[in-house]
Protein backbone atom coordinates (compact mmCIF):
# COMPACT_ATOMS: atom_id res chain seq x y z
CA UNK A 1 0.00 0.00 0.00
CA UNK A 2 1.43 3.11 -1.00
CA UNK A 3 -0.76 5.26 0.91
CA UNK A 4 1.68 6.89 3.46
CA UNK A 5 4.14 6.91 0.61
CA UNK A 6 2.32 9.70 -1.35
CA UNK A 7 0.93 11.28 2.17
CA UNK A 8 4.01 11.58 3.80
CA UNK A 9 6.63 11.89 0.93
CA UNK A 10 4.72 14.07 -1.37
CA UNK A 11 2.22 15.51 1.09
CA UNK A 12 4.79 18.53 1.48
CA UNK A 13 4.05 19.81 -1.50
CA UNK A 14 0.17 19.99 -0.76
CA UNK A 15 0.80 21.56 2.56
CA UNK A 16 2.74 24.32 0.89
CA UNK A 17 0.02 25.22 -1.25
CA UNK A 18 -3.12 24.58 1.11
CA UNK A 19 -1.87 25.14 4.54
CA UNK A 20 -3.68 22.36 6.23
CA UNK A 21 -4.42 22.40 9.98
CA UNK A 22 -6.61 20.51 12.04
CA UNK A 23 -8.67 20.41 15.06
CA UNK A 24 -10.43 17.88 17.00
CA UNK A 25 -7.77 15.17 16.00
CA UNK A 26 -8.04 13.67 19.62
CA UNK A 27 -11.61 12.32 18.39
CA UNK A 28 -10.49 10.38 16.06
CA UNK A 29 -10.39 6.63 17.69
CA UNK A 30 -6.78 5.35 17.92
CA UNK A 31 -7.91 1.68 16.78
CA UNK A 32 -11.35 0.38 15.54
CA UNK A 33 -13.47 0.75 13.21
CA UNK A 34 -15.24 4.54 12.17
CA UNK A 35 -16.69 6.69 9.67
CA UNK A 36 -15.30 9.57 8.83
CA UNK A 37 -18.00 11.72 7.43
CA UNK A 38 -17.51 15.30 6.00
CA UNK A 39 -18.86 17.93 3.91
CA UNK A 40 -17.66 18.43 0.20
CA UNK A 41 -16.24 21.56 -1.10
CA UNK A 42 -13.59 20.84 -4.05
CA UNK A 43 -11.61 17.94 -5.24
CA UNK A 44 -8.88 18.57 -2.47
CA UNK A 45 -10.73 17.37 -0.16
CA UNK A 46 -9.65 14.22 -0.10
CA UNK A 47 -6.21 15.55 0.08
CA UNK A 48 -7.13 17.37 2.85
CA UNK A 49 -8.24 14.43 5.22
CA UNK A 50 -5.16 12.14 4.44
CA UNK A 51 -3.04 15.19 5.34
CA UNK A 52 -4.54 15.93 8.40
CA UNK A 53 -5.61 11.92 10.12
CA UNK A 54 -3.44 10.15 11.52
CA UNK A 55 -4.91 6.74 10.24
CA UNK A 56 -5.60 5.44 6.84
CA UNK A 57 -8.97 6.54 5.31
CA UNK A 58 -10.21 4.34 2.74
CA UNK A 59 -12.53 6.41 0.41
CA UNK A 60 -15.14 5.23 -2.43
CA UNK A 61 -14.23 6.70 -5.94
CA UNK A 62 -16.18 7.51 -9.29
CA UNK A 63 -15.99 3.87 -11.05
CA UNK A 64 -15.36 5.91 -14.01
CA UNK A 65 -11.96 6.59 -12.52
CA UNK A 66 -11.40 3.25 -12.72
CA UNK A 67 -12.27 2.45 -16.25
CA UNK A 68 -10.33 4.32 -18.87
CA UNK A 69 -7.92 2.77 -21.48
CA UNK A 70 -4.62 2.77 -22.53
CA UNK A 71 -1.14 4.36 -20.29
CA UNK A 72 -3.31 7.18 -18.79
CA UNK A 73 -6.39 4.74 -17.72
CA UNK A 74 -4.08 2.07 -16.44
CA UNK A 75 -1.73 4.57 -14.57
CA UNK A 76 -5.58 6.82 -12.69
CA UNK A 77 -6.52 2.67 -11.84
CA UNK A 78 -3.31 2.29 -10.18
CA UNK A 79 -3.23 5.58 -8.22
CA UNK A 80 -6.47 5.38 -7.17
CA UNK A 81 -6.08 1.54 -6.05
CA UNK A 82 -2.26 2.71 -4.07
CA UNK A 83 -3.92 5.56 -2.06
CA UNK A 84 -6.85 3.13 -0.79
CA UNK A 85 -10.06 4.45 -3.23
CA UNK A 86 -12.11 1.72 -4.27
CA UNK A 87 -14.69 2.43 -7.20
CA UNK A 88 -18.03 2.74 -7.15
CA UNK A 89 -20.89 3.02 -9.58
CA UNK A 90 -23.31 6.09 -8.60
CA UNK A 91 -26.41 5.00 -10.18
CA UNK A 92 -27.22 3.96 -7.01
CA UNK A 93 -29.13 0.45 -6.32
CA UNK A 94 -27.75 -2.49 -7.08
CA UNK A 95 -25.14 -1.35 -8.68
CA UNK A 96 -23.52 0.75 -5.92
CA UNK A 97 -24.36 -2.22 -3.46
CA UNK A 98 -20.88 -3.67 -3.89
CA UNK A 99 -19.20 -0.72 -3.30
CA UNK A 100 -20.80 -0.65 0.48
CA UNK A 101 -20.25 -4.31 1.12
CA UNK A 102 -16.97 -3.20 1.03
CA UNK A 103 -17.02 -0.35 2.57
CA UNK A 104 -18.46 -2.60 5.66
CA UNK A 105 -15.60 -4.79 5.51
CA UNK A 106 -13.06 -1.93 6.11
CA UNK A 107 -15.14 -1.30 8.85
CA UNK A 108 -15.72 -4.90 10.41
CA UNK A 109 -12.09 -4.80 9.98
CA UNK A 110 -11.24 -2.16 12.16
CA UNK A 111 -10.10 0.36 9.85
CA UNK A 112 -11.61 4.18 9.07
CA UNK A 113 -14.09 4.88 5.97
CA UNK A 114 -14.46 8.29 4.77
CA UNK A 115 -17.48 9.80 2.93
CA UNK A 116 -18.90 13.07 2.12
CA UNK A 117 -22.27 12.61 3.13
CA UNK A 118 -23.95 15.02 0.46
CA UNK A 119 -22.93 12.25 -2.43
CA UNK A 120 -21.40 14.97 -4.45
CA UNK A 121 -19.57 18.92 -3.98
CA UNK A 122 -21.61 21.50 -3.00
CA UNK A 123 -22.30 23.45 -6.11
CA UNK A 124 -22.30 26.94 -4.60
CA UNK A 125 -20.45 26.03 -0.36
CA UNK A 126 -23.75 25.47 1.35
CA UNK A 127 -24.33 22.25 2.91
CA UNK A 128 -26.60 20.26 1.57
CA UNK A 129 -29.18 17.17 3.08
CA UNK A 130 -27.54 14.26 3.73
CA UNK A 131 -27.47 10.72 2.06
CA UNK A 132 -28.30 8.09 4.02
CA UNK A 133 -25.24 5.59 3.63
CA UNK A 134 -22.77 6.42 6.48
CA UNK A 135 -25.42 6.03 8.58
CA UNK A 136 -26.43 2.77 7.39
CA UNK A 137 -22.58 1.63 7.18
CA UNK A 138 -22.71 2.89 11.25
CA UNK A 139 -26.19 0.85 12.31
CA UNK A 140 -24.74 -1.93 10.50
CA UNK A 141 -21.71 -2.69 11.90
CA UNK A 142 -21.94 -0.28 15.43
CA UNK A 143 -18.91 1.36 14.37
CA UNK A 144 -19.11 5.31 15.55
CA UNK A 145 -19.22 8.31 13.02
CA UNK A 146 -17.06 11.23 13.16
CA UNK A 147 -18.48 14.24 11.73
CA UNK A 148 -16.02 16.54 10.01
CA UNK A 149 -16.12 19.81 8.40
CA UNK A 150 -13.63 21.16 5.82
CA UNK A 151 -13.38 24.25 5.50
CA UNK A 152 -11.36 26.55 2.89
CA UNK A 153 -11.32 23.99 -0.09
CA UNK A 154 -13.93 25.83 -1.96
CA UNK A 155 -12.24 29.19 -2.40
CA UNK A 156 -8.82 27.43 -3.32
CA UNK A 157 -10.50 24.87 -6.00
CA UNK A 158 -13.39 26.15 -7.37
CA UNK A 159 -15.11 23.49 -9.81
CA UNK A 160 -13.12 22.42 -12.54
CA UNK A 161 -9.84 24.21 -11.55
CA UNK A 162 -6.73 21.48 -11.78
CA UNK A 163 -4.25 23.35 -9.23
CA UNK A 164 -5.72 24.88 -6.20
CA UNK A 165 -4.21 28.26 -5.78
CA UNK A 166 -2.20 28.69 -2.72
CA UNK A 167 -3.96 29.73 1.16
CA UNK A 168 -5.43 28.10 3.87
CA UNK A 169 -7.84 24.91 4.88
CA UNK A 170 -8.92 23.11 7.95
CA UNK A 171 -10.69 20.09 8.90
CA UNK A 172 -12.28 20.07 12.33
CA UNK A 173 -13.35 16.52 13.71
CA UNK A 174 -16.03 16.72 15.81
CA UNK A 175 -16.86 14.36 18.64
CA UNK A 176 -17.80 10.92 17.99
CA UNK A 177 -21.42 10.18 17.06
CA UNK A 178 -22.15 6.34 19.17
CA UNK A 179 -24.47 4.18 17.21
CA UNK A 180 -25.57 0.88 18.52
CA UNK A 181 -25.52 -2.38 16.17
CA UNK A 182 -29.12 -3.42 14.74
CA UNK A 183 -30.42 -5.96 12.53
CA UNK A 184 -30.55 -4.76 8.58
CA UNK A 185 -34.09 -6.24 8.64
CA UNK A 186 -35.11 -3.56 11.95
CA UNK A 187 -33.40 -0.51 10.46
CA UNK A 188 -35.89 1.84 8.91
CA UNK A 189 -35.71 5.30 6.93
CA UNK A 190 -36.86 7.08 9.58
CA UNK A 191 -33.66 5.64 11.87
CA UNK A 192 -31.29 6.32 8.77
CA UNK A 193 -32.96 10.19 7.76
CA UNK A 194 -32.86 11.31 11.83
CA UNK A 195 -29.39 9.75 11.88
CA UNK A 196 -28.31 11.09 8.68
CA UNK A 197 -29.48 15.20 10.14
CA UNK A 198 -28.10 14.60 13.26
CA UNK A 199 -24.51 13.98 11.52
CA UNK A 200 -25.59 16.79 8.71
CA UNK A 201 -26.75 19.34 11.06
CA UNK A 202 -23.34 18.62 13.68
CA UNK A 203 -21.00 19.64 10.82
CA UNK A 204 -22.91 22.60 9.69
CA UNK A 205 -22.32 24.02 13.76
CA UNK A 206 -19.25 23.70 12.93
CA UNK A 207 -18.44 24.22 9.34
CA UNK A 208 -20.76 27.73 9.47
CA UNK A 209 -22.07 26.97 6.06
CA UNK A 210 -25.91 27.56 5.47
CA UNK A 211 -28.03 24.53 5.14
CA UNK A 212 -30.51 23.77 2.00
CA UNK A 213 -32.86 20.39 2.40
CA UNK A 214 -31.98 19.51 -1.06
CA UNK A 215 -30.03 17.16 -2.35
CA UNK A 216 -27.18 18.61 -3.88
CA UNK A 217 -27.70 16.40 -7.08
CA UNK A 218 -30.97 17.15 -7.43
CA UNK A 219 -29.65 21.35 -7.33
CA UNK A 220 -27.02 20.46 -10.09
CA UNK A 221 -29.38 18.91 -12.70
CA UNK A 222 -31.84 21.59 -12.26
CA UNK A 223 -28.85 23.89 -13.05
CA UNK A 224 -27.47 22.10 -15.77
CA UNK A 225 -31.07 22.11 -17.22
CA UNK A 226 -31.73 25.80 -16.60
CA UNK A 227 -28.23 26.62 -18.53
CA UNK A 228 -29.17 24.29 -21.53
CA UNK A 229 -32.48 26.47 -21.98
Amino acid sequence: MLYWFFVKGFGFIARLRINPTAQGVNNIPKKGGAIIAANHLAVIDDALLPLTCPRMIHFMGKAEYFEGKGLKGRFKKWWFTSVGVFPVDRSGGSKSLGALNHAREILENGQLFGIHIEGTRSPDGRLYKGHTGAARLALETGCPIIPVAIIGTRELQRHGQVMPAKGYTKAIYGEPIEVEKMNPEDITHDILRELTDRVTKTIQKMSGQEYVDEYAQTVKKRIMAESAK
